[in-house]
């Protein structure tokens, strides 16, 4: 029967009995519940009950069932990316290239790269392409073990174009077994059209894209690039006062490129999480630390783009909650891919293969407020859930950062086809 699968013989799960108030923290992080030797029911798409292989239920308990045997194997959730621009039209792979031959990335942008060379792309690009591009790479992140999205608007950069964004997002929520999350970021840049008149743009956001957005129920969340040459900290607050209006719950982009303000600015406003933080120091480690704001890194852009390290270990050791996402996005991070996003972030900032785990299944679940669905092995979940390949542990899993561990995937109760 579909939805209906026992699996049997488990090695381990990992992140089971979790908190139900909260993401991890500190070294709860490196403490993800852990169930040997075990079994997972999934009915109807749901996760029943776990148990020990010394407790298997018997025949006729189990002859509806399809059973696997993950002999060997180790099960653990899947993954909740929680910032993406995973919609987006054609790539940048020539900027790429400009990169490498020693252009920066203000001189990319003069001729025409960065952000608004997507914009540019987006906007030429009706809604039915935009969504079969957008399918395929969402299909790919499945086939890696995401199971949940977060995913932002931003390179529209005008009503129609953001709603067309939005809309697509909105599609894929309707055909894919994802759990998907919609952003509003139309204040992700400064259009080219705006460059002399910023504050139209900002008129424009606030009276007529806001509005826009919430009427036709196209996002749960508002975001805003709040940094150095984007949009400042008092420009951020009038657009997060409009949001949150209108009912949208704040994020930021915050702290890639400068000591912005963004992080404070965040945290003012009740940010669900703050995201970027490659520069930060103590002002906005006590801001956090003070709050109960999410601290999102990402490794993907930190890496592709040669930024700082954000300091994870001490936001770890402050009991910040932290949250691993990709940020698949065609300039900075054009990879979705979330194992490889774990092994980064052991390999370059230094955390331990559990701290990972958690960071990129229940924290980036509470980063996209669907704790309460997935994010972890437990009953009454979600199915959504990774069968690892044989492994003498865990921790080969981000150890083995080019091989492909991934034996199977399940969301909702459905096995992804390979």
């Amino acid at each position: 029967m579909a939805g209906n699968i026992l699996i049997k013989n488990i090695r381990e799960i990992l992140v089971t009995d979790v908190p139900a108030d909260g993401p991890l923290r500190g070294v709860a992080m490196n403490r993800p519940g852990r169930f040997p030797d075990a079994w997972i029911m999934i009915r109807d798409g749901r996760i029943e009950r776990i148990g020990n292989m010394k407790d298997f239920p018997g025949h006729k308990e189990t002859e509806e069932f399809r059973q696997i045997d993950a002999s060997g194997k180790f099960v653990i959730p899947a993954f909740c990316d929680s910032h993406t621009h995973i919609v987006y039209a054609g790539s940048r792979e020539q900027e790429f290239v400009d990169k490498l031959s020693g252009l920066s990335y203000e001189e990319i942008a003069l001729r025409g790269g960065g952000i608004l060379n997507s914009v540019a792309l987006l906007r030429r690009t009706p809604e039915e392409e935009l969504y079969r591009q957008a399918y395929l790479r969402v299909r790919e992140v499945m086939r890696q073990g995401t199971g949940s999205l977060e995913i932002k608007s931003g390179y529209g950069l005008t009503p129609e174009d953001e709603l067309k964004m939005l809309r697509v997002i909105r599609r894929l929520k309707e055909t894919t077994p994802l759990a998907i999350k919609a952003t509003f970021l139309g204040a992700h840049a400064i259009p080219e059209e705006y460059r002399n008149n910023r504050e139209e743009y900002i008129r424009i956001l606030l009276f007529e894209m806001i509005p826009a957005v919430a009427s036709e129920g196209l996002a749960d969340f508002i975001d805003v690039f709040c940094d150095t040459g984007f949009f400042t900290p008092q420009e951020t607050e009038r657009i997060l006062m409009t949001g949150i209006k209108y009912g949208l719950r704040p994020k930021i982009h915050a702290n890639e490129l400068d000591n912005s303000g963004g992080v404070q600015t965040g945290v003012k406003y009740d940010a669900l999480t703050v995201d970027h933080l490659e520069r930060i120091g103590r002002e906005e480690l006590d801001a956090l630390e003070a709050s109960e704001t999410i601290a999102t890194v990402l490794p993907g852009a930190s890496f592709f783009l040669s930024l700082p390290d954000p300091p994870v270990r001490e936001m770890i050791r402050r009991n910040i909650p932290v949250a691993l996402a990709s940020d698949y996005n065609p300039g900075s991070s054009p990879s979705g891919n979330m194992k490889l996003m774990m092994s980064l972030a052991c390999i370059r900032w230094k955390m331990l293969p559990a701290e990972a785990l958690t960071a990129a299944t229940i924290n980036g679940a509470w980063a996209m407020d669907v704790a309460g669905e997935t994010g972890s092995i437990e009953p009454g979940k979600r199915a959504d859930m990774i069968i690892t390949k044989p492994m003498p542990s865990f921790e080969f899993f981000p150890y083995a950062f080019g091989s492909d561990l991934i034996d199977m995937v399940i969301l909702g109760g459905e096995i992804v086809p390979g």
